[in-house]
């Protein structure tokens, strides 16, 4: 990646407020077109993300282009003082591209070849895909470069998805040759000698087999990684003349998260976005939460928010971009609901509160037609500014001018939890246990749950992370640690740190294969305990913990636990393990590692980690009594703290600050004491002191 020098968007004194703004839809309305700049400065918009799917009016037949449309796009927005987000249009190739060179369409696992298809249906590997997306992106750098409004490049749109034609075979079978030299080494690296699946020559390697049925746990980890590395490497052709002839606008694409259809909300798990941050200069997502649904509280679609947000600012340690969200709705989704009043400021400023420097929407106007007519928009089909959803949007917009001088503020964590794309590949693939039942992330999320609830700020980080600035880290159900990461717990725990590991840990190497001799010597010792099985449960199945006096329903998992050197804390109740270690301390050096043999529901986790926490002192200095409803961010920058207040609840909710502070929007003075929140309520705290 190439150095950013003198970054522009660094230099930016503004929150980003503004999003995607397609006016190549609109070419034959100049009306509505002279609108839009209306409305916009009317809702404080000072940035739009243009280009994203107009390569095909950008060239609209091969090497004839037509830019006028952009030029007045550029003309415009700089008149109006604005900013402009540039995309490579390479998320959506024309009709032309795909018709003239047919490799450039994916062929899926069956082996069928897709025909054009409207958007995110190209082939990373084609050498011909490749060219034009370099000749777009150059052309685009040499001509608006230099604007004054050109504030960052969007490189693509939301990367994801997998080509099985003959040209990602070869890549993959080059990819295998260069990670294992000879055949022999793959053979034992991916346990071929079972069901005789031994390779003779490198041309019979070929993709994982259809609809996921292939046996080889290696050779899924592997594609995985591979898929990864593809679509790094496309980025990083697509950015080079980029980075070289804007060598001032750094370059952004936007990650994703996944999960409404099943009642989670979780990072993409497809892409090992750990890796693919080390090649943009600035981390960006499309925030899309499933607000007011019928299965959760609004405050636990918060956490889960949270969640996703700390891992996004984690990956560089440094404010991120939301790339997209809604002012209103979505369209995907089985029941599509409106925000209610005050939720869009509510959401949007907790992206400002977790690390964001941006609120950006996807779309400024609503499209007329197509599978996005009915998506969210600050500009709907009527046009109006007298709408709700129109008034909300301007009244946060002027929110953040107010809120200005946060821009580019930092955080600070003392707790750490740690997360593996390529661990958790692992524990999805591997057999045996329970298939429904993994749920890594969601069961990372509870362990966050528990202090997000009481406003202690937590980092989401990999295991090759340095920890030395965190009191606490968690990695629950690291399923595969390296020899390396073992040695650096170990470390970190010597040296006076706190660790809770658990249940699925340390079980398969680097390729998917189960360690022989059990729990890794390294984790036997720092840990002090022995593991033996780990009992899967059926749904409605339980077993009982006792801990500190109280008893917690097991359930999903049971490990047994021999302790060596460490302290029984909770022991079974019930099965023919009963009376057995569930729970453990060791003492390791200075510090202290905590193992939990058993899934148990976030009211043993709140019991568990109180005494860690008054240990460690890790109480939010700012609020006394948190409430899992009343949500409390601070940033921090030029020696001021900023704390964000949120209501996350239907009903008033009233907190008691400790320190005297500034309102930031009213520069009113704030004594210390009792704060009320109406509904979906906000207030954002300056302490100088």
């Amino acid at each position: 990646m190439a150095e950013v020098i003198l970054n522009k968007f660094d230099l930016e004194k503004q929150f980003l407020h503004g999003g995607d703004y397609n006016p190549d839809q609109w070419l034959d309305r100049p009306d509505i077109l002279a609108k839009d700049l209306e409305l916009m400065r009317a809702a404080k918009i000072n940035t739009v993300t243009v280009g994203v799917f107009s390569w095909g009016l950008l060239e609209p037949s091969e090497g004839q282009y037509q830019f006028d449309w952009l030029d007045r796009v550029f003309d415009d927005v700089e008149e109006m003082g604005g900013h402009i987000i540039l995309a490579t249009p390479s998320g959506g190739r024309p009709q032309w591209l795909s018709q003239k060179y047919p490799e450039v369409n994916r062929v899926d696992e069956n082996g069928h070849r897709h025909t054009h298809g409207f958007r995110h249906n190209h082939c990373y590997s084609s050498p011909i895909y490749r060219q034009k997306v370099r000749e777009i992106s150059t052309i685009l750098a040499k001509r608006y470069g230099k604007r004054a409004a050109l504030l960052l490049w969007h490189i693509s749109n939301e990367y994801s998805g997998e080509c099985y034609c003959n040209l990602c075979q070869e890549n993959w079978r080059q990819w295998l040759q260069k990670k294992y030299q000879t055949l022999d080494a793959l053979n034992k690296a991916w346990c071929l000698s079972v069901w005789s699946g031994l390779y003779s020559d490198w041309s019979q390697v070929l993709p994982p087999s259809p609809l996921g049925e292939t046996k080889v746990h290696g050779m899924d980890l592997d594609w995985k990684r591979f898929v990864t590395d593809m679509t790094i490497d496309f980025y990083d052709a697509e950015v080079e003349p980029l980075h070289r002839l804007t060598p001032n606008i750094p370059c952004t694409t936007n990650f994703m998260a996944e999960g409404q259809a099943n009642q989670q909300f979780v990072p993409l798990i497809g892409l090992d976005y750990s890796k693919f941050a080390q090649h943009v200069d600035v981390v960006s997502w499309d925030s899309y939460p499933d607000w007011h649904n019928q299965y959760e509280s609004t405050a636990e679609t918060a956490m889960k928010t949270a969640y996703i947000h700390d891992q996004f600012y984690s990956l560089k340690q440094r404010p991120f971009l939301v790339m997209e969200s809604t002012p209103s709705t979505v369209n995907w989704a089985q029941y599509n609901k409106a925000k209610q009043p005050g939720m869009h400021i509510l959401s949007s400023l907790q992206q400002i509160a977790h690390g964001s420097d941006s609120t950006l929407y996807f779309q400024i106007r609503q499209a007329q037609g197509n599978s996005e007519k009915f998506h969210g928009a600050v500009i709907g089909h009527d046009g109006s500014a007298d709408n709700r959803v129109f008034q909300e949007v301007a009244k946060y917009g002027a929110q953040l001018e107010e809120l200005s001088e946060i821009k580019g503020a930092v955080k600070k964590s003392r707790v750490a939890l740690l997360y593996s794309w390529e661990s958790n590949w692992m524990l999805n693939r591997g057999g045996g246990f329970g298939r429904p039942t993994r749920l890594g992330i969601q069961t990372l999320q509870k362990h966050y749950a528990v202090f997000w609830g009481q406003d202690i700020a937590c980092d989401i980080e990999t295991p090759e992370s340095d920890l030395s600035q965190y009191d606490l880290v968690l990695a629950p159900m690291l399923y595969h640690m390296s020899p390396t990461v073992m040695a650096k717990l170990q470390e970190y725990v010597a040296a006076g740190g706190t660790l809770v590991s658990s249940y699925f840990t340390a079980m398969a190497d680097e390729f998917d294969r189960a360690n022989l001799g059990g729990f890794p010597a390294t984790l036997q010792e720092l840990f002090g305990i022995q593991t033996g099985e780990l009992n899967t449960l059926f749904p409605n199945e339980h077993n009982r913990v006792e801990f500190n006096g109280h008893h917690f329903e097991t359930h999903d998992y049971d490990e047994l636990i021999s302790p060596t050197t460490a302290k029984t804390l909770g022991t079974y109740e019930n099965n023919f393990y009963q009376g057995t270690t569930a729970i453990t301390a060791n003492q390791f050096g200075q510090g202290t590692a905590y193992y939990l043999g058993a899934r148990m529901d976030r009211e043993f986790l709140k019991e568990f980690y109180a005494p860690i926490i008054k240990k460690l002192n890790l109480k939010n200095e700012f609020i006394e009594q948190p409430k899992f409803e009343v949500s409390c961010q601070t940033r921090i920058k030029d020696g001021c703290q900023y704390h964000f207040l949120m209501n996350f609840s239907e009903q008033l909710q009233t907190v008691t600050t400790t320190k005297n502070t500034t309102n930031v929007e009213t520069n009113e003075p704030i004594s210390a004491g009792l704060i009320t929140l109406g509904k979906y309520g906000t207030m954002v705290l300056k302490d100088c002191e």
